[in-house]
């Protein structure tokens, strides 16, 4: 069995690899860290992990626990996985970042859109973007993955296929997406407390989201984002909206034969005419998606829905492990949602 160590286990993307690493058939966790619960039993925290990690305690962060191992998950925020992610690199075969520290390829993006200087430029110009449906040959044997956005993965499966086959013009794209509140993290704040959130609909990062630069730079695309807070624990619906390309007519039928060519080997998409929901992607590494085009407006529409810490958040970065290490891809990875 391959050993993986989880930085920053404590929180709900940390929970979540705990939850799919409990049924991966070739990866075993050896180390959960998690400083502001340090001591404390997993299952204290997450009775739902009882069952499996009945004896596992947090322990805090310290980088020699972690030699030797296989595989290294960072659960952290962003500039403490800048800084952690080298010393670990030199200590374990793999590390998996789930933070953005990693993500976008230009480092003078750092400051505009993340609000600090990014410090490793050579590490960002090596790391692979770990999502497998776009960059799988590059994930092989990679030393250093940057899991998507939640966000970013919904839009790029929604758009991507649509984009490469010259189907949509790559200026004005819209993503309107809205998102369950354990995309804000476990800890509670004035606008995530149950009472704020609750019974609520609501927009936020208005023009300026972080995810912003991501799916422009997934897409090669100029685009409006617009994300919303929804009022359940997870997922994602993203509703992304583009002009056809010039010259190009197009249909329905044409956007779904087209999805369905660039997803017909992918284990983790479902093309449907379906309109998706949440509700069917819940605690699966699965995408749904789907495409109309309105023939009275002349948009093309496209949409995703996700598990946002499943196939968005721990469930990508597993899958993209798993290719990383040589495995089976889909191992220790939900295909079906839970129902009802």
């Amino acid at each position: 069995m391959l050993q993986a160590g989880i930085v920053g286990a404590s929180g709900y993307t940390g929970a979540e690899l705990l939850r799919l690493l409990a049924g991966h058939p070739d990866v075993d966790v050896a180390v959960a860290t998690g400083d502001t619960q340090a001591g404390s039993a997993v299952a204290e925290l997450y009775p739902s992990l009882a069952a499996a990690y009945g004896d596992l305690v947090f322990e805090p962060t310290d980088p020699s626990a972690l030699d030797g191992l296989d595989v290294v998950f960072l659960g952290l925020p962003h500039r403490a996985s800048m800084a952690l992610a080298p010393e670990l690199l030199a200590r374990v075969r793999c590390v998996v970042d789930l933070s953005a520290a990693f993500r976008l390829k230009d480092p003078a993006a750092y400051p505009q859109w993340y609000g600090f200087a990014h410090d490793q430029p050579a590490l960002l110009a090596e790391a692979v973007y770990g999502l497998p449906e776009r960059h799988r040959a590059d994930l092989q044997e990679a030393r250093l993955v940057a899991t998507p956005g939640c966000y970013v993965t919904a839009a790029t499966l929604a758009l991507a296929p649509l984009l490469d086959a010259g189907l949509a013009g790559r200026d004005g794209i819209i993503v309107d997406a809205a998102s369950g509140v354990s995309g804000a993290g476990r800890t509670a704040t004035a606008t995530t407390a149950f009472c704020r959130v609750d019974e609520d609909f609501t927009a936020y990062g208005l023009l300026d989201h972080r995810h912003t630069p991501e799916i422009e730079q997934n897409l090669g695309a100029q685009v409006l984002f617009t994300p919303h807070l929804a009022p359940m624990n997870r997922g994602i619906l993203a509703t992304c909206y583009a002009r056809p390309a010039a010259g190009i007519e197009l249909s329905t039928d044409v956007l779904l034969e087209t999805l369905s060519a660039a997803y017909e080997h992918e284990p983790f998409v479902v093309v449907s005419e379906r309109p998706p929901g949440t509700k069917a992607t819940l605690g699966s590494n699965t995408a749904h998606v789907t495409a109309r085009f309105d023939e009275r407006t002349g948009y093309v529409l496209a949409l995703c829905a996700i598990d946002n810490l499943t196939k968005g958040a721990s469930g990508g970065a597993v899958q993209s492990a798993n290719v990383a290490l040589g495995l089976a891809e889909t191992a220790g990875l939900p295909l079906v949602g839970t129902a009802p």
